[in-house]
C-alpha cells in the first residue's frame, strides 16, 4: 500500500475514533487486511509505526486484533492432512507468507492498545453466547454456522453467519457480521458452540487447501474477524461429526433397511444435509450401481428407505418426485455387472472366509 493509501487509512481511523465502537474498527480492520498482499504487510505496517500518529496506531491495533498471534493465526492443513488440488512448493511458500504476515500484525501491534482510549482494549476481548447450524436452502446445497458474541463489557452484540458449500466439499464461500435478530429469518437448530466454532474453522481451512475455490466477493472482507471470533471459543471442536445420520430414527420396518440404510448413510457421508433431486438420482442411478455390494433384500427395501429418509430431510416434492423415478431402474442397474466399478468387482470375488 502506498503513502497515499496510509493518508486514506489514518482519515478513517479518524472517523473511527469519534464512534468508540470496538465492532465498527474490527470489521474495518479486516477489510483492510483483506486489501493487502502477504509481500505488502510489512511495508504497510512500517509506514503506520513511523507515523506513530493516534490514528495510525489505531489501525496497528485493530489489526492487531482481528491477527492475535501466530498460535491462532494459523489456517492452512492441520499436521498430517494433505493439501488439495495439487497443492506443492508454490503453494506451501504462499501458505508462509501468509503466516508471517499474520505474525507480523500481531507484533506490530503489541501493546499499542495500552497507548490509545479505554474502549480500544475491549477489541477482540469477546464472550460467546451461543452456537447453531443448519440449511441455508431447502435442499442443504449450503449450510450455514451462526455464532452469537458480546464484547467483554456486554455491548456491542453480533452474530456472526458462515456459509459453507456442500457440494464442494464443506468450504466456506461467504460470511457476514449482522445484529443478532438477524438469527431470526435463519430457522437454524442450537449447536454446541465449541463444536459450531470448529466447523468454521474447518471450512476456511479447506477453502485455504482448495485451489482455485469459488467464494463471494464479500468473504474476504470478514475474513479475519470470523476466524478471530472462531478461535475465541472455548471448547473447540475440529472435525465434529454430523449427527443428523445417527438421529434418523424412522428405518422403515422391511428386511434387508438396515443394510440399504448403511450404503445410504455411507453415500451422504460427513454432508447429511445435502439432499437434493440432483443428489437423490446419483445416489440411485450411479454410487449404488458402481460401488454398493447389497442382498436382493437391502436392493428390495432401498426405496423405502430412501423415501424415508427424504421425508427425514424435509419431504420436498422435487426429491420424491425424483425417487419415484428412479427407484424402479435399481434392481437392473445393480445387476448390470458393466456398472460396477473396480473396488465393487474386486469385493464380489473375493473368496468367503474359512473359520
Amino acid at each position: 500500500m502506498s503513502t497515499s493509501g496510509v493518508g486514506t487509512v489514518v482519515r478513517q481511523a479518524r472517523d473511527l475514533l469519534r464512534w468508540c465502537s470496538p465492532l465498527r474498527t474490527e470489521l474495518w480492520a479486516s477489510r483492510l487486511a483483506a486489501g493487502l498482499e502477504p509481500d505488502e504487510v510489512e511495508p504497510f505496517l512500517r509506514e503506520l509505526r513511523e507515523n506513530g500518529g493516534t490514528e495510525a496506531r489505531l489501525a496497528l491495533a485493530a489489526l492487531a486484533a482481528v491477527h492475535p498471534g501466530p498460535g491462532a493465526a494459523r489456517t492452512g492443513p492441520r499436521p498430517g492432512v494433505p493439501a488439495v488440488s495439487g497443492q506443492g512448493e508454490e503453494g506451501e511458500g504462499e501458505a508462509d507468507l501468509a503466516r508471517q504476515a499474520e505474525e507480523a500484525y500481531a507484533a506490530a501491534g503489541e501493546g499499542v492498545a495500552e497507548t490509545l482510549p479505554g474502549w480500544v482494549r475491549r477489541m477482540g476481548r469477546v464472550v460467546c453466547e451461543g452456537g447453531w447450524y443448519g440449511p441455508a436452502d431447502p435442499y442443504g446445497e449450503q449450510v450455514l454456522v451462526a455464532l452469537s458474541f458480546r464484547y467483554e463489557n456486554g455491548k456491542e452484540p453480533h452474530l456472526l453467519v458462515v456459509a459453507v458449500d456442500q457440494p464442494n466439499g464443506g468450504l466456506a464461500v461467504d460470511a457476514v457480521v449482522e445484529e443478532v435478530k438477524f438469527l431470526d429469518d435463519l430457522g437454524l437448530e442450537p449447536a454446541d458452540p465449541g463444536v459450531a466454532a470448529g466447523r468454521v474453522l474447518d471450512a476456511f481451512e479447506l477453502g485455504d487447501r482448495v485451489l482455485g475455490a469459488v467464494t463471494a466477493d464479500t468473504l474476504d472482507a470478514v475474513r479475519a474477524v470470523a476466524l478471530a471470533r472462531a478461535r475465541s471459543v472455548p471448547g473447540l471442536v475440529r472435525g465434529a461429526a454430523d449427527e443428523t445420520v445417527a438421529a434418523f430414527r424412522d428405518l422403515p420396518d422391511v428386511p434387508g433397511a438396515a443394510e440399504a440404510f448403511g450404503k445410504l448413510a455411507q453415500f451422504v457421508g460427513d454432508r447429511p444435509l445435502w439432499w437434493s433431486p440432483a443428489r437423490v438420482s446419483r445416489f440411485l442411478t450411479s454410487w449404488l450401481p458402481r460401488e454398493a455390494v447389497l442382498s436382493d433384500e437391502a436392493v428390495a427395501a432401498m426405496p423405502d428407505v430412501v423415501r424415508a429418509w427424504s421425508r427425514y430431510r424435509g419431504g420436498h416434492p422435487a426429491v420424491l418426485r425424483q425417487v419415484d423415478a428412479d427407484t424402479p431402474l435399481l434392481p437392473a442397474l445393480m445387476a448390470d455387472d458393466s456398472l460396477a466399478g473396480v473396488r465393487k468387482r474386486m469385493t464380489r470375488n473375493q473368496p468367503p472366509d474359512h473359520p
